[in-house]
């Protein structure tokens, strides 16, 4: 049965609004059109929106400046909403989920067992920008809420070009381009254009990095000290490991950047052939079958090392199975 969020936040005076920390574009957009929605349907009601503070190429969508990154202590939310993550990944926002009256998680990752009162996930869904838009009353809808339902869409399924595109996510699409959004725009601004210093820590990472399993797996990182030379911060590292997967031949892409001394935060995108979210899965971490992350401990060697080990048993498994490449 669907969730009815109307009908859930009807009784309440104060909703507050969360998503997992380093908000990419799907994160950023089901925050910002589930603010909107709830903005439109009760005008009257205080709505909060708690985000780590996003990308600056996101800072003209409707609603960002709302965004409050200080996470500072207030009173119990009535109804509190955890979006694209569960209770683990909202960070500094935890505290609000946990104390507010009414937990509602909406998430569409496999690995989220559901984290509140309320869970509505849906693992088969490509983003949960899609989610949004199945519960969303169409009534609602306008322009600014199709921009970002339409910019978290093509983040997650890379512009319609990953396993997890269907169908119905390009019939969805298409009634939000309906409402006469700037797609090409959206798609240049928020997914393909990089600043100098992103393009520098690409070119740096790509550089340097190394293939290994007989050059079905490729890993490349960045240390802390590289980091603080090119002024960059973990929103620079954006898209690394998808250029890295695009190498011919790759089954599993492996970035990593230093977090603190010996932890690294690590992010992989693989192809049918390995299943992402259960090799992270191993050392804490999530996602999807096709793109996942952890943190580990120890190393870039100890932490390349012990992820290899169920990469190769992914690897094996697939060949024995006769699994392609891709669909």
């Amino acid at each position: 049965m669907d969730l009815d969020i109307i009908k859930e936040c009807e009784g309440a005076e104060r909703i507050g609004i969360g998503g997992h920390v380093k908000p990419d574009g799907d994160c950023v957009g089901a925050c910002l059109s589930l603010y909107r929605y709830l903005k439109k349907v009760f005008p009257e009601k205080t709505i909060e929106l708690n985000l780590q503070k996003p990308s600056e190429e996101f800072a003209e969508l409707a609603g960002f400046e709302a965004i409050d990154s200080d996470f500072k202590d207030k009173a119990p939310y009535d109804v509190y909403f955890a979006l694209d993550c569960n209770l683990e990944r909202l960070g500094d926002g935890g505290k609000y989920f946990k104390e507010a009256h009414k937990k509602i998680n909406i998430d569409h990752h496999v690995t989220n067992p559901g984290s509140g009162d309320i869970n509505h996930i849906r693992p088969e869904v490509g983003s949960c920008c899609e989610v949004l838009f199945d519960l969303f009353d169409r009534n609602y809808l306008d322009k600014e809420l199709a921009t970002t339902l339409y910019l978290g869409m093509i983040h997650d399924t890379g512009i319609f070009q990953y396993s997890n595109t269907s169908p119905e996510t390009l019939e969805k699409a298409a009634v939000l381009l309906r409402y006469g959004i700037s797609f090409t725009r959206i798609i240049l601004e928020t997914f393909h254009e990089k600043t100098y210093t992103q393009t520098q820590l690409l070119g740096r990472a790509l550089m340097e990095s190394m293939r290994f399993m007989d050059g079905r797996c490729v890993v490349t990182y960045l240390d802390r000290k590289t980091m603080r030379f090119y002024g960059a911060n973990a929103n620079d590292t954006t898209g690394i490991v998808n250029n890295l997967r695009n190498i011919k031949g790759i089954d599993c892409a492996v970035f990593m950047y230093e977090t603190d001394t010996l932890e690294y935060k690590v992010s992989l995108r693989t192809s049918k052939k390995v299943d992402a979210s259960a090799v992270t899965a191993k050392f804490g971490g999530g996602g999807h079958a096709r793109a996942a992350g952890c943190t580990m401990k120890g190393t870039f060697h100890d932490c390349i090392n012990n992820l290899s080990k169920y990469i190769e048993a992914e690897l094996a498994k697939s060949d024995a199975a006769g699994i392609e490449r891709y669909d």
